[in-house]
């Protein structure tokens, strides 16, 4: 019997990839309802249009709710009856969040606190925030207000009774909406020489099928306060660009480096020194309990951890490395990809 046999799931921000990408696994399954929690109606109405067409027999599962997060009265509305809920909304683009950073703020931070309360109040019986790994060791604004995110999921679960709430963590996720492949892709057939930040940088990548199964391992297997995170790979963005090249006929050799945007880190990092020192291994994926220590510190300034200076964090320096081979085999399997390839339009979602 699905774990989702019958039940009611709520996301939010659930028009962007992440929700379409669970839709198209969801909804055919036997999940009772799914409900898409989003501020613009027309993200929405396209949704809605778009799975009345491509599956008409099951769309009736889909409910459409308008709603902000920033706004807790909108979300107690919408999570009546639900069972489990993606936290999914976000402002994520790192120069947009520098130069808004209250913006991100309201969103990432309040919108999250906001969500939890909800369904808290609400009895949902677990709660999956989505994060990134712009969230450890955060230099941006995004990457500020995403470690925000986690600290008050990991508080709010000490107390959120029969609730479990855990966070997901993840790299960039391969042709989601504002990423760069489909960018690079518009360059190249419009006979313009694609553009990159630093040749050298580099990023944990995953596609959007990835994003889901992690977020479904943390709901199955996460206790109340985890982070999680998925081993992934990584490659240069210079490795990249050459993969998209080669299998969309663009000119490596006119590959323009642009410079380093604003925010930017020349690395990413799924877990920090701290966070592997307690971390457990559970094969694909790295699981990270809460800290429950109490507030009583006398001990901890006579009890210390030596074996923490001995260990690296787990960043897209130090995983395995994709040679242009291997990008390339990883970037062609993505259903956005096959599209393009054989020209099938595609709508970033």
């Amino acid at each position: 019997m699905s774990l989702f046999k019958d039940k009611v799931l709520l996301i939010t921000g659930g028009t962007g990839s992440f929700g379409n990408a669970v839709l198209n696994r969801f909804l055919r399954s036997d999940i009772g309802e799914i409900r898409i929690f989003s501020r613009d109606e027309k993200k929405q109405d396209d949704m809605r249009h778009d799975f009345q067409t491509r599956m008409p027999e099951v769309a009736d599962k889909v409910k459409f709710y308008i709603g902000d997060v920033r706004n807790k009265s909108t979300l107690k509305y919408a999570m009546k009856g639900v069972d489990y809920v993606f936290h999914a909304a976000a402002l994520k683009q790192v120069p947009s969040c520098e130069f808004f950073p209250m913006e991100a703020v309201k969103t990432n931070v309040i919108g999250t606190d906001n969500t939890l309360d909800a369904a808290i109040d609400a009895g949902v019986k677990c709660v999956i925030c989505l994060s990134t790994d712009k969230a450890a060791y955060p230099i941006n604004a995004m990457g500020v207000t995403k470690a925000i995110e986690e600290k008050i999921a990991v508080a709010k679960s000490r107390y959120s009774g029969d609730t479990k709430i855990c966070c997901t963590r993840y790299g960039n996720v391969m042709c989601s909406r504002g990423s760069v492949i489909p960018l690079w892709i518009d360059q190249i057939r419009k006979g313009n020489p694609i553009t990159l930040t630093e040749p050298k940088m580099t990023r944990f990548i995953m596609s959007l099928e990835e994003a889901v199964d992690l977020v479904l391992f943390a709901f199955e297997n996460g206790k109340n306060g985890d982070i999680l995170v998925q081993k992934a790979p990584a490659c240069t963005i210079q490795t990249q660009a050459e993969a998209v090249c080669e299998l969309f006929g663009g000119n490596k050799e006119e590959i323009k480096v642009i410079g380093i945007r604003h925010g930017e880190k020349m690395y990413e990092t799924l877990l920090t020194k701290e966070e592997c020192a307690r971390a457990e291994d559970m094969g694909n994926f790295y699981r990270v309990p809460a800290d429950n220590r109490d507030l009583n510190y006398d001990k901890y300034f006579r009890e210390g951890d030596a074996k923490r200076a001995t260990i690296e964090e787990f960043n897209s320096n130090n995983t395995r490395r994709l040679n242009i081979e291997e990008t390339k085999s990883k970037i062609a399997s993505l259903t956005y990809i096959q599209n393009e390839l054989n020209g099938i339009p595609n709508i970033v979602k």
